[in-house]
């Protein structure tokens, strides 16, 4: 089959002509059966998001050839019944991955999703989730809808965006925001725990990961009544997250011992790879803000979920829009 006529085919044709999870030599124009190598070394571009058709695959392909990157194979899988089928583009050349941003600014222009990886982890072996919460985890800044309650919310918010996009030290914002929250019922923040919105897939992700051994844990620069209720919801191992100090059932405007800021997530990371022995291939780490940029550059595995341009751009990966259940396209590669 020529790539002429891969190129004209629509999503039904590639459905029927691409098994899942079979791995298509690319060469001269041809596709055919083919093995990868037991371990593969190469670069894996994976297009995920719609029911590609072939125009869209031979885009792809193009676009990786003006890169100087040059796909040998090629792959359909589905990680999941809830998830499209995704295109994995493998090449032998182990140069530096493209970065994120110029991924995103590809595929989003074409209503899809791009990500490269290099020696990816493998939800088949025992592994390691370390999670940012808010605006991770969870839809919200807790912080900031906290402050709402104070009539506080402006001035806040305000500062977590500057935390977040790596403008502003993240321990001196916290202390900031958090002395603005002085007063606030403690009955107000068990309201507000109980209602937290999960991000859409994260319930489905960590029931897969679960199955399959995985560890799983948050490292939040948020607080610990509002990671406890997370971990409830998501049935993770532990949390890492902020002590607020409360008095006579109301917040005194401090936060109590070790700040959870960028540093300490990395080392939670760590601490939790050495104790549960995995290599660092199978540790993955998730956030949205400059603030998980260090937890995630010590994962074999750094991604960017719904991230700030600075976190995507600065990522091993990407998921700049859609159900974090997405991850599984990183996890499941064909064999």
């Amino acid at each position: 089959m020529t790539m002429e006529r891969l190129a004209a085919m629509t999503t039904a044709q590639i459905s029927s002509q691409l098994l899942l999870g079979t791995w298509y030599k690319y060469s001269e124009a041809e596709l055919e059966k083919a093995n990868l190598p037991v371990t593969p070394k190469g670069t894996f571009t994976i297009a995920f998001g719609i029911d590609f058709d072939g125009e869209q695959v031979a885009a792809v392909s193009e676009f990786l050839h003006t890169n100087n990157i040059l796909v040998s194979a090629l792959s359909r899988y589905q990680p999941a019944p809830e998830l499209t089928p995704a295109i994995c583009f493998y090449s032998d050349d182990t140069t530096e991955s493209l970065n994120p941003l110029s991924l995103n600014e590809f595929a989003h222009a074409r209503g899809f999703q791009l990500v490269q990886l290099q020696s990816p982890p493998s939800l088949d072996k025992p592994g390691l989730l370390v999670m940012d919460m808010d605006s991770t985890a969870i839809t919200i800044e807790c912080i900031d809808e906290i402050a709402r309650l104070a009539d506080v919310y402006d001035e806040v918010a305000a500062v977590t965006a500057q935390a977040m996009a790596g403008k502003l030290d993240f321990s001196e914002s916290l202390h900031q925001r958090v002395a603005k929250l002085e007063g606030i019922e403690q009955s107000l923040i068990e309201q507000l725990k109980s209602t937290l919105p999960l991000m859409p897939g994260i319930e489905p992700l960590c029931q897969v990961l679960k199955q399959h051994n995985w560890y799983l844990a948050i490292a939040s620069g948020g607080f610990v009544p509002f990671a406890e209720q997370v971990q409830k919801l998501l049935h993770l191992d532990e949390v890492h997250a902020n002590v607020l100090e409360f008095k006579d059932q109301k917040l005194t405007g401090k936060v109590l011992g070790t700040i959870v800021d960028a540093n300490q997530k990395a080392q939670v990371l760590g601490s939790l790879r050495e104790k549960l022995n995995l290599p660092l291939q199978q540790t993955v780490a998730i956030g949205d803000g400059a603030n998980d940029l260090t937890m995630m550059a010590k994962a074999g595995l750094g991604v960017a979920v719904h991230g700030k341009p600075k976190v995507v751009e600065q990522a091993q990966a990407a998921i700049c829009q859609g159900s974090l259940l997405q991850l599984l396209y990183l996890l499941t590669l064909p064999k």
